[in-house]
């Protein structure tokens, strides 16, 4: 299992996490660069799989999107490129593992990994994000540049496919060797430049929802759950200007609106299925012919493992009882008594610590088998 040797993430989060960049020298116990070149091309060439082809001449910028023609990179050239592959941890269990280390900072957080590989002088130019990431240096060496904090008042260069910054003044700079790890905290600027062929870099970036977006699906998901009540005023008095709204009415109105927003456990239960949902629903990750339980058994008694797709979401709340909520891709299962172990086991762990544990259940049986139905798990020998 990869391990970051010698970092205190105690420290890390009271000192730099949204705080200033860290540059962190090889701490890996054992680096290995998870994925080849060309399996990456591979991947860019899929249907399903989100992929760019950033290219640069000169100050001109041209953004291609996979999926890309396997011919397409005999024609690159070796200078002012890169290909940038999202999620790839879904598809590369050992790009999966490199999550692992970082999972001091929960879960939910965590969206997925983005790997580039970039020709000399390649990079995507100086930009800034709304997140966190982790950059950690697979192959090759890559010139990471800090600059300004930024915000949506940054002035941008006019290009209608990247976000490029129109003043960037670099204020730190690290030269990333294989292992290297650099964090950058959200709104700092950045830019990064592959220094020789073959730069190969990893990119661990987390969730920061929005304001606007959590209101807009948290409103668009509310109609079905109220009951559409109108205004009445049965207590209506003379009022001395007819053109007035008075504090009264809107008092009326804004709890009208608001009254059922306010609900905090609902809310919850909302927002565990909005953010397990998973990345990209167009990809089906369901076995092809479901499984009974019994089957279930009969595979799990023949030696096989339980494992969690690194394309799932899981996320638990705890209720105030002994009883908890699991949230599995968007889907919502409500647990209790002999199941609570179980869900804590799902969320916490890769693979399910010895699975027969719970075959006296069948009420964690049943779970098991729901979450292999539906892609969520699946069995591998071991």
């Amino acid at each position: 299992m990869l391990k970051l040797e010698n970092f205190d993430a105690e420290t890390f989060l009271r000192d730099y996490w949204q705080k200033k960049p860290l540059f962190i020298r090889n701490p890996w116990n054992e680096w290995h660069n998870p994925l080849e070149p060309d399996e990456l091309a591979g991947l860019a060439c899929e249907d399903d799989i989100e992929s760019r082809l950033v290219i640069q001449a000169d100050d001109d910028w041209k953004v291609e999107h996979g999926p890309l023609a396997e011919s397409r990179f005999s024609d690159l050239g070796n200078r002012h490129w890169t290909l940038l592959v999202q999620a790839v941890d879904h598809y590369v269990s050992q790009v999966a593992a490199l999550i692992q280390p970082f999972r001091f900072i929960p879960d939910w957080r965590i969206d997925d990994v983005m790997v580039s590989y970039a020709a000399e002088d390649g990079g995507v130019g100086p930009h800034f994000d709304q997140y966190d990431v982790f950059l950690i240096q697979g192959l090759g060496k890559r010139r990471w540049q800090v600059g300004a904090v930024c915000d949506e008042n940054s002035k941008l260069i006019s290009n209608d496919q990247l976000k490029l910054l129109a003043e960037f003044e670099a204020l730190d700079e690290w030269v990333c060797e294989p292992g290297d790890i650099l964090y950058i905290p959200p709104g700092l600027s950045h830019n990064g430049v592959a220094l020789g062929q073959d730069c190969m870099t990893y990119s661990i970036g987390f969730r920061a929802p929005s304001k606007t977006d959590l209101l807009s699906h948290w409103v668009d998901e509310k109609p079905a759950d109220i009951e559409d009540d109108r205004y009445s005023d049965p207590d209506l008095e003379m009022q001395e200007n007819p053109g007035e709204i008075l504090p009264k009415a809107i008092d009326r109105l804004h709890n009208m609106v608001t009254a059922n927003l306010a609900d905090r456990d609902d809310f919850a239960e909302w927002f565990g299925r909005y953010n397990s949902a998973v990345k990209y629903p167009e990809v089906d990750w369901a076995p092809e012919n479901p499984m009974s339980t019994e089957k279930l058994l009969s595979e799990i008694r023949a030696g096989q493992a339980l494992k969690k797709n690194p394309a799932s979401r899981y996320s638990f709340i705890r209720h105030r009882s002994n009883a908890l909520v699991l949230f599995v891709d968007g889907e919502m299962f409500e647990c209790a008594k002999d199941v609570v172990k179980l869900a804590e086991t799902i969320c916490a762990l890769d693979e399910i610590d010895d699975p027969m544990n719970y075959a006296k259940s069948s009420n964690a049986i049943a779970l098991l088998n729901l979450l292999y139905n539906q892609g969520s798990l699946y069995l591998d020998k071991k």
